[in-house]
């Protein structure tokens, strides 16, 4: 949790940059609660305070990026919009550094890179994350999907992606699957929840409008989830799931087995 005083002076130092890749995925390792990164990344910003790296925005492409835009927004592409994939802020900042740290990186996105028309998001609801970061940087809210997780008897959380790979040992007896077979004899319970979309326009306010008329998603500022909107539920056989509270989880920890599969992404 972020400590409660604030800091009259980071509104006046804090400044926004292009950082490298390591300097970023450094970062990361140490403040973020997940350690995967998007599948392709693409712009690195970080923000200084007083010369010290203070916080870190990575931006990219999720899983399927063109199906995203498209299911959203039928009439862009790809080169029409970026995903924020990794946000996060060192432990010792104020609480208001988040959304400052946002506002920044978005006129930076602005003024570098105006092809983007869109940056994208989701909020973790599945990790009990409704995206108060982003209602707090007045992103517009577009609804839920539902996601699923994994967790092994010590409350190691899995990505589903990561556990395609855990499929595939010898153990499980078969290939890339998550069937409830294949992840009850890999020791792993599949849990679903939420994710919540977000996302702010970086294009004018008259295309904007214009991108509005073509989506079918009420994205609207305001009427925003919260915490106790957050549902879970267990799958407890094959085809059947109940709803649960949220699962316990181990912070960042993720098990060695992982490790490889994890740096794959970075």
């Amino acid at each position: 949790m972020k400590p409660s005083s604030s800091n009259t002076s980071l509104g006046q130092t804090m400044n926004v940059r292009e950082i490298s890749k390591f300097a970023a995925v450094t970062f990361v390792q140490k403040y973020h609660y997940s350690k995967v990164l998007p599948r392709i990344n693409k712009v690195f910003l970080g923000g200084f305070d007083n010369n010290k790296l203070v916080a870190v925005m990575i931006c990219g492409y999720g899983t399927r990026p063109l199906h995203t835009i498209r299911v959203m927004f039928p009439t862009l592409g790809t080169k029409d919009y970026i995903e924020l994939g990794k946000l996060c802020v060192a432990d010792e900042m104020p609480r208001n550094t988040e959304s400052m740290f946002i506002s920044r990186c978005i006129k930076y996105l602005k003024s570098h890179y105006p092809q983007y028309k869109l940056i994208f998001s989701w909020a973790d609801g599945i990790i009990g994350k409704s995206g108060f970061v982003y209602q707090g940087s007045n992103f517009y809210y577009g609804g839920y999907i539902i996601t699923e997780m994994y967790i092994d008897s010590q409350g190691n959380r899995v990505h589903p992606r990561s556990f395609q790979g855990i499929s595939t040992t010898e153990s499980t007896g078969r290939f890339n699957s998550r069937a409830y077979e294949v992840t009850t004899k890999a020791g792993y319970t599949k849990y679903f929840g939420y994710q919540f979309r977000y996302l702010y326009p970086l294009c004018g306010k008259k295309e904007w409008k214009m991108l509005l008329q073509t989506t079918s998603f009420n994205w609207q500022r305001g009427n925003y989830p919260k915490d106790k909107d957050c549902k879970w539920w267990k799958q407890i056989e094959k085809g059947r799931r109940i709803e649960c509270e949220m699962p316990k989880l181990q912070g960042t920890q993720y098990k060695k087995i992982l490790q490889d599969i994890v740096e794959v992404f970075f």
